[in-house]
Formats: structure tokens, C-alpha cells, sequence
């Protein structure tokens, strides 16, 4: 039996079909892992009775934090993809949880930053935050260990996935 096991794992097919499952299936959680999230926010928001920005929109907030920037270093920073972040932030900014001006050297760039209002927003995801963190915390969920190698293993594949469209397309 054991020889069996042997050869079934350094048959090559096989190896690249465990591969591709276990990789389809990460995909996959990331997908619903990231939909999950936004579920949480947004039922956190409902819950406190804030109804006026979206899950979206409160992490769009949060990730921009103590931040001046502009949309586009949002994108490169891999928060956000195109079209989204021009329509939230001009949403964010109608709702006055941001701030807008014109870049002094490039007059065709805004650069964006938190009103006290999308302070309070960010404040509010970042308590969330912190709650989780504690029950996570409190819980046999996973261990500090774990959770580092998790992060290493979704780095390495953020660094993969970048390397395919720097280098591939």
C-alpha cells in the first residue's frame, strides 16, 4: 500500500490534477472570501443603522485611511480595479466622506483624502476589524504560525499573478 501511495504521487498527471483542484479551489475561496467580507461589513453597517455608504465604499474608505492619494496609486496599490474606484469615489465625495483637489504639478490628477465624516467610516470598519481580530484571537481558529504562512502563501501569489501581467501580456 504504501509503495502504491509512492507511485500515485510522483505519477506527473496525477500530481498537476491535485495541483490544479487545490489551485481551483483557492480561486475560488479568495472569490467568496473577499464576497464574505463585504457581507460583513455591509451587515455591521445594518446593524448600526449607517446605511448611507456601502461595504464597498467603507473598505474603499478604510484602505485610503491617514492617505493623500490619487485614484490611480489606489489601482497600483492593488486595492481597486478601474471604473469601480472613479464611481465610488465620486460617490464618496457627493456624500462628503472625501476630499478632492487637483494635483499642483499634474492638473489632470485629483488627489483624494478623508473628511472627518470618512474618518468616522474608517474608524467604524477598523472596530470591526478589531473585534474579529479578538474573537479570532480567542478561538482555536488558527494559530499566529498559521496565520503568517497564510499571508506568505496569498503574497506569493499577488507576486505571481503581477508577474503574469507585467511579463506574460
Amino acid at each position: 500500500m504504501v509503495m502504491e501511495m509512492a507511485h500515485v504521487s510522483s505519477d506527473p498527471g496525477k500530481r498537476l490534477l491535485r495541483y490544479e483542484r487545490g489551485y481551483l479551489e483557492t480561486l475560488s475561496l479568495i472569490e467568496r472570501l473577499h464576497r464574505l467580507l463585504l457581507d460583513v461589513i455591509k451587515d455591521d453597517f445594518e446593524r448600526s443603522g449607517a446605511s448611507d455608504v456601502n461595504a464597498v465604499q467603507a473598505l474603499l474608505l478604510y484602505n485610503i485611511g491617514d492617505s493623500e492619494l490619487t485614484a490611480g496609486e489606489l489601482r497600483s496599490k492593488g486595492y481597486y480595479q478601474g471604473s469601480n474606484v472613479s464611481y465610488n469615489l465620486k460617490k464618496m465625495v457627493e456624500l462628503g466622506y472625501i476630499h478632492h483637489e487637483r494635483c499642483v504639478v499634474d492638473r489632470r490628477a485629483v488627489r483624494i483624502k478623508l473628511t472627518e465624516d470618512g474618518q468616522e467610516i474608517r474608524e467604524r470598519v477598523r472596530a470591526l476589524f478589531e473585534r474579529q481580530i479578538k474573537l479570532i484571537s480567542d478561538m482555536p481558529l488558527y494559530t499566529t504560525d498559521e496565520v503568517a504562512a497564510q499571508t506568505d502563501m496569498l503574497r506569493r501569489l499577488e507576486r505571481f499573478w503581477a508577474e503574469q501581467i507585467r511579463f506574460i501580456y
